[in-house]
Order: structure tokens, then C-alpha cells, then sequence
């Protein structure tokens, strides 16, 4: 019976099995992300690397790859299938994991998680512009569902990175997680509907006539982008600092890193949907109070013992993540649908660039501390709360775009 209905050719069941294989896809995208996480340490040793900030830059290279061309691919997200760059990205994201699963040196290693970055790039302009189009009385609420692929993305990623890692080394779960990435882009293909609407498409939440773009609409775009590029540089770098943090300072072996930054990251399977159909109701409003709440659990994390830093992480990851699909949600739904793809491009090309830099910045400060005692990391993560903290001006941008496409 469940295999007929998600066979079955009615437009709420194709929108509805689309909504759950853009779950799978996001997930993947997301494990490619954090994968390498907790192993930086056995990648420096076996690439000879001088310092954890040059293990560490592989992470920043891919988030730079992956939003530096995503405006070019919002573009193309307006204009072609969205189901094809769906499955034709991932596809390049896991051939991209086996090629670095091989890298017989640095350079080669940088050269694959650029392509896995361009491959990665795909996914977000082509799926979220499409998603709420699909659902437009509830954007947050489809969102919410599709981030929890993201939220356990995010915790398989480190978790089993950390696992095979511990028994085979870091190249293992490289490769493993690339051939998994190819075969789901190929089932991809084969089951996702063609749900790209080629005629005259309605704007959600806006007027009758769409509004005309001007120059200072894209202004507030980009002001945008960058405010809320202060709130992933601190989410991007919680993960890359807390691995160090973890494994110098407390002396965690990598497969218990693996584990915990999991645990961080998997609460979000809850958080997204709850919060993300919460938000319909106010978005802003419950947009800032999740960071609020996330960055004080930031500045927490380095004053408690081992045993209740798990504890932390997850109140800090329940609250975090769930603040994308609530964000993302109001800017789509705010702006016109015939730009969705190249907005939500330029978003992440600059609020995604600008937060790959911490990746390569924790390596970096953290090789500076006078030593890898517990309160010398405490300066670290004030900052990453300050800037998730300055990441709250964002709000009052969207509230702007919001009123400017509905007058």
C-alpha cells in the first residue's frame, strides 16, 4: 500500500514525495559538510600538514566553492529543471568524496572538496526555491521537514566519519560516504517527479502585481546575506572549534568527538519541523529568539565539565538549526517567486563564503593559544557568540523586503 501510494500520480502525492526525496538530498549535502570534522588530526598527520588550520581549510575550501557559485546556480535554478540540478549535484558531490578518498597529496585534497563544493552548491537555491513553491500556506512547515534530513546529515556525517575513521582511517569513510552519495542520486532520479512548473507561476505573499526589483531591493538582499553570514560563520565554526576543543583540550579520542559533535547536530530532527510549523504563525519574532537562546548556550560550552558539554551542544543544536528553515522560509516567502532561485543564490554566496572562512580561522587561532588548556578556549567561543549575537540586525532587513514586495 505505501509503495502504490508514493507511486501514485496526484499532485499533492508528487509534491509530497518530492518534499521527502529533497529530505534525503539535503541530508547528504550536509554530511559531505561535516564529515571531515573530527578528522582533522589523521588528515594533517597523513598529508604531512604543519598545522590543524591547513586540515582545517579543506572544510573552509569546500563551503567556499559551495556558495561562491551559488548565485550563478540560482539563476540557473530559475530557468531550468530544479529536479535535474538536484540529482546531477549530488552526484558530483559524492564522485568528488571518492576523489578525495584517493588524494595522494594536499593539493589534490584541496582540488576535490572544491568539486565537492560546486557539486553541494546545487542543492539549496534549486530545492528551497522549489519547496516553497510547492507549499506556499506553509513554507516553514515544509522547510522544518525537509531540515530534519538535514539534522541527521549532520549528525551521521561526524558520528560515522568518526566510527570507520577509528577503525580504518580517515580515507574509509570518505569513499564509503561518496559511492552512498552516487547511489542515492541515482535513485534520485528514478523515483523524483518533475514538479518544475514551466507556465505562470503565483506570488506568495506578495500583491497582485509583482513588485519592481530595484536596486535598493538587491541592497537589502545583500545587507541581509551578510547579518545572517555572521550567524553561520559562528554555526560553522562551533563545529569546526568544538572538535578541536574537544579532542586538545579534554582529550577526546576522535571516534567520542565523532559522537558528541553527532548528538549536536541530531536534535535538529526534532527542532526543524517543530519550530519550522511554529514560525508560520511568527517568523521573526521566534527567528530571533532561537539565536538568542543558541548563542548563550555558545558562550556555556567551555565553563562545564565533559560530562555536561553533550547536554549543552544539543540545547545549543536544537535552537541553531532550527533557525535556517525559520529564516529561509520568511526570506522566500518575501520575495518573488520568479526570483526565488538567484535570491536565495545570492544569500548563500555571501552569508555561505563569509562563513566557510571559520572553518580555516578556528584551525588558525586555536594553533596560536599560548596552551590547549580548557580556559584558553574561552575567548574563541565569545567571539563566535558576539557575532551570532550581531547576526540579530538581520531581522529588521527582512521585515523591509517583506513590506517592500507587498506594497
Amino acid at each position: 500500500m505505501l509503495c502504490c501510494w508514493f507511486f501514485m500520480s496526484s499532485q499533492t502525492n508528487q509534491h509530497t514525495r518530492m518534499l521527502w526525496l529533497c529530505g534525503a538530498l539535503h541530508g547528504f549535502t550536509h554530511v559531505y559538510q561535516v564529515a571531515l570534522l573530527p578528522l582533522y588530526l589523521f588528515i594533517q598527520k597523513d598529508l604531512g600538514l604543519t598545522s590543524s588550520g591547513q586540515a582545517t581549510f579543506l572544510v573552509t575550501v569546500m563551503g567556499l566553492s559551495f556558495s561562491l557559485v551559488s548565485y550563478p546556480v540560482g539563476i540557473l535554478a530559475d530557468r531550468l529543471s530544479r529536479r535535474m540540478l538536484l540529482g546531477v549535484g549530488l552526484a558530483v558531490n559524492g564522485l568528488a568524496f571518492i576523489g578525495l578518498a584517493y588524494a595522494s597529496s594536499y593539493p589534490w585534497a584541496i582540488a576535490w572538496c572544491i568539486l565537492a563544493g560546486l557539486g553541494g552548491s546545487c542543492y539549496h537555491p534549486a530545492a528551497t526555491a522549489m519547496l516553497v513553491d510547492l507549499f506556499p500556506t506553509g513554507a516553514g512547515k515544509a522547510l522544518g521537514r525537509v531540515g530534519m534530513g538535514a539534522a541527521i546529515g549532520f549528525w551521521a556525517g561526524p558520528v560515522y566519519a568518526g566510527w570507520r575513521c577509528d577503525m580504518s582511517g580517515w580515507r574509509a569513510p570518505v569513499l564509503e560516504l561518496g559511492l552512498m552519495g552516487i547511489g542515492l542520486a541515482v535513485i534520485f532520479a528514478w523515483l523524483a517527479p518533475d514538479v518544475h512548473s514551466t507556465g505562470a507561476r503565483h506570488e506568495t505573499g506578495i500583491g497582485s502585481k509583482p513588485p519592481v526589483l530595484t536596486t535598493r531591493f538587491w541592497l537589502v538582499i545583500v545587507l541581509i546575506s551578510f547579518f545572517f553570514s555572521l550567524r553561520d560563520f559562528a554555526g560553522a565554526g562551533m563545529g569546526s572549534l568544538m572538535s578541536l576543543f574537544l579532542q586538545r583540550a579534554h582529550k577526546v579520542n576522535v571516534e567520542t568527538t565523532g559522537r558528541m559533535l553527532g548528538w549536536m547536530f541530531l536534535v535538529a530532527i526534532l527542532s526543524n519541523p517543530l519550530l519550522g510549523a511554529w514560525s508560520d504563525r511568527f517568523r521573526l519574532r521566534l527567528s530571533g529568539l532561537v539565536l538568542v537562546i543558541a548563542g548563550a548556550m555558545v558562550a556555556l560550552a567551555p565553563w562545564v565539565s565533559l560530562s555536561w558539554i553533550v547536554l549543552v551542544l544539543m540545547l545549543y543544536g536544537f535552537f541553531f538549526l532550527a533557525s535556517h528553515p525559520i529564516a529561509e522560509a520568511a526570506l522566500m516567502e518575501s520575495v518573488p517567486e520568479r526570483v526565488r532561485g538567484r535570491v536565495f543564490g545570492l544569500f548563500v554566496a555571501i552569508a555561505g563564503g563569509i562563513s566557510s572562512l571559520s572553518h580555516w580561522a578556528m584551525g588558525h587561532w586555536v594553533n596560536t593559544l599560548p596552551n590547549q588548556q580548557v580556559s584558553s578556549y574561552v575567548p574563541l567561543f565569545n567571539t563566535l557568540t558576539l557575532s551570532m549575537t550581531v547576526a540579530l540586525a538581520g531581522l529588521p532587513c527582512l521585515r523591509w523586503i517583506r513590506k517592500y514586495s507587498r506594497s
